[in-house]
């Protein structure tokens, strides 16, 4: 049964050999894994996956035409949740911390790792993750604070994470060939980053200081603090700086600030 990869779902199949071989070696496993593949496509990263013998390899695939196709292909080495990624409760997966890997569709990779960082309700349920992204996304991921791509994606990453570009992949390495590059980065959890009582606190905050990226800090403050002077004072802010000049720390702090008042 020939597969044809869906537009509709941001599918690009990857086919590289090479390729498959240093995401597999990424992630490191041993025979106690449990992994996690998110959108396993055709299922060339699967077996390349199922030759490191984990101990037990879950899918997600929504594409109901790819998961009779990975069924066939791969029978009981599987277990194959037929969801939207989106809607699956990881934590529930396994009792195992999953090693997760994803060639993530473009159309919404943005969305998955936000949702994997912000749902308050999950425990910590993988040890890490590989993923693979549009190269625009990735430096947006990896920017720092004062370059052009820093920004509310940095700043979310960064809170929880520690990530690490691990290569840059070309459009050839897909099918069909998609018209931007491709880059893999690995995410590994912080052992300590800052609390805060909800993770929505910190996306409103970015939110509004990015919504005005152009303008000086001493908009959003004025905007999300009735006693902003407190909180200029109080974080030693600089009011002439511009939103992409703060550092993630203090955005985290900005952020506590915010939920105090608010909570």
């Amino acid at each position: 049964m020939e597969i044809k990869p869906k537009k509709s779902l941001g599918q690009n199949f990857l086919i590289d050999k090479n390729i498959i071989k240093k995401i597999v070696e990424a992630g490191n496993i041993l025979p106690d894994s449990v992994i996690l593949e998110v959108g396993a496509g055709t299922g060339n990263l699967t077996e390349s996956i199922l030759k490191k013998k984990p101990k037990k390899l879950f899918i997600i695939e929504k594409d109901e035409k790819l998961v009779e196709k990975l069924k066939e292909r791969f029978d009981k080495k599987i277990e194959i949740i037929p969801k939207d990624v989106l809607k699956v409760s990881e934590n529930l997966i396994s009792p195992s911390k999953l090693i997760v890997f994803g060639n993530l569709p473009y159309n919404i990779s943005t969305q998955i790792l936000s949702k994997w960082i912000t749902n308050d309700n999950q425990n910590n349920w993988y040890e890490n993750y590989i993923l693979m992204f549009q190269k625009e996304v990735a430096d947006r991921i990896l920017a720092k604070t004062d370059s052009k791509n820093f920004g509310r994606l940095s700043i979310l990453a960064n809170w929880k994470l520690n990530v690490k570009k691990i290569l840059d992949i070309n459009a050839s390495c897909f099918l069909p060939k998609p018209k931007v590059e491709s880059t893999l980065l690995k995410f590994t959890p912080k052992k300590d980053y800052p609390k805060l009582k909800k993770s929505k606190n910190l996306e409103i905050i970015t939110r509004v200081f990015f919504n005005q990226r152009r303008k000086k800090i001493k908009n959003p403050l004025n905007q999300l603090f009735k006693k902003k002077d407190e909180i200029i004072k109080k974080l030693n802010l600089n009011i002439e700086l511009r939103p992409q000049n703060l550092s993630p720390d203090i955005y985290y702090k900005i952020a506590k600030e915010y939920e105090n008042l608010v909570n």
